[in-house]
């Protein structure tokens, strides 16, 4: 499985995380052709090498045409402009959903801080076209790169204030710090913003916050360059793209568990939504006979380091429970890649399950599925069921 680490030892923007994948080596001829599928022409793109502390790296840049700059940066653009100008692009439909989910995240963040709703949400600096140019230009380049998974470093953030179109905010910006939300931050007292939120959205929709980089072959690198020069650390996002190692399909995770015998019944399903919200990987609760021959429930957790914390709060919070018992378990896993199938009902998300180069395991993802079953009023295992058959088709093929 190919992943992508960034390294945000000096936090991240839209624009450095398309940098650094370009220096890694995403063709930038190929981005620039893929844009011009958003139908969007008032615009350039920029591209070069830079030094920052005496590391290179490749500032990207969108310079928006002389004769429009005033138009685009009084411009205000709700979600559903935006996702308009997405979906009657072009792009591959992977380009197009991953672009419009990032959206999304941002316009919560920005309906949170301004008490409003998504849907309501005018987005000023983010709706501008440079901001969307980096976001789609990410997306097309992890999906060109095929880069299956992300995974992201804690995050550094800067002080002071910065200016925005509804006046002078803090930093890190209100939307970032929603963005942020349950990540690991480290504040520092650089006064500039290091992670802005095209950069906090990018990686907290499509990524995994983790301590470190994980076991990788690594294969490519590449350096995104921010727009100044900071005295006291490089301007610079570093990723870091490589293979899996195959020892990687044998890992290890912690099992929480805790038994419950005073909860009422309807609030275990409350309970295990939230902790797998929190980022489990996988959560059952079974009957037990305890003390006192009192009946009760087993509450059980997968999860891994990085999220450990977040379930225990969690299980602490919204239980019973005075206290929880945890320990390591190996696991062994297929190799897992996710595909889509072309159905007659339209695009399938499936995940198949690779062991020693062979498939032992095809999955049409259920949420896609229902989704269209839903929607056109169909028998679920009628979708289920053509998903499968496109899959196996693609397999012999």
């Amino acid at each position: 499985m190919k992943i992508a680490y960034f390294d945000c030892f000096s936090g991240a923007s839209g624009d450095m995380i398309l940098g650094a994948l370009i220096d890694a080596g995403f063709n930038y001829e190929e981005l620039n052709e893929e844009l011009k599928k958003l139908g969007i022409d008032n615009y350039e793109l920029d591209s070069k090498k830079v030094l920052r502390s005496e590391i290179t790296g490749t500032k990207f840049d969108v310079l928006i045409k002389e004769d429009k700059i005033d138009n685009e940066h009084n411009r205000k653009r709700t979600l559903k402009d935006i996702s308009g100008i997405i979906n009657k692009s072009t792009l591959g439909e992977g380009v197009k959903r991953d672009s419009i989910k990032i959206f999304e995240n941002l316009a919560k963040a920005e309906a949170k801080v301004h008490n409003t709703s998504p849907e309501e949400v005018h987005f000023h600096e983010i709706g501008a076209i440079d901001s969307i140019i980096d976001i789609v230009g990410a997306v097309i380049a992890i999906h060109g790169l095929k880069i299956e998974t992300i995974y992201f470093s804690p995050v550094r953030t800067g002080t002071g204030f910065v200016k925005c179109n509804h006046g002078q905010f803090p930093i890190p910006a209100p939307a970032t710090v929603e963005l942020l939300k349950g990540h690991h931050v480290i504040g520092t007292d650089i006064q500039r913003e290091l992670i802005t939120p095209t950069g906090a959205a990018i990686l907290t929709t499509l990524g995994v916050n983790v301590e470190m980089c994980p076991e990788i072959m690594l294969l490519q690198i590449g350096y995104g360059a921010g727009s100044h020069e900071i005295p006291q650390i490089p301007n610079l996002l570093r990723v870091m793209i490589g293979e899996t190692i195959t020892a990687n399909e044998q890992d290890e995770v912690w099992m929480v568990e805790t038994n419950i015998d005073d909860m009422p019944g309807e609030h275990f399903g409350y309970l295990l939504e939230k902790i797998l919200d929190a980022g489990a990987l996988d959560g059952y609760i079974t009957p037990v006979q305890m003390k006192k021959s009192r009946p009760g429930t087993l509450i059980s957790i997968i999860v891994d380091d990085a999220n450990l914390s977040k379930v225990e709060r969690i299980i602490f919070e919204q239980s019973t429970t005075f206290g929880i018992r945890k320990y390591k378990a190996n696991r062994k896993k297929l190799y897992r890649k996710f595909v889509e199938v072309k159905t007659e009902y339209g695009m399938i998300r499936v995940k198949i399950g690779m062991l020693n180069g062979c498939i032992k395991n095809i999955s049409p993802e259920h949420e896609d599925c229902r989704k269209i079953a839903d929607e056109r009023g169909l028998p679920l295992k009628l979708v289920y069921n053509a998903a499968m058959n496109a899959a196996q088709s693609l397999e012999k093929n």
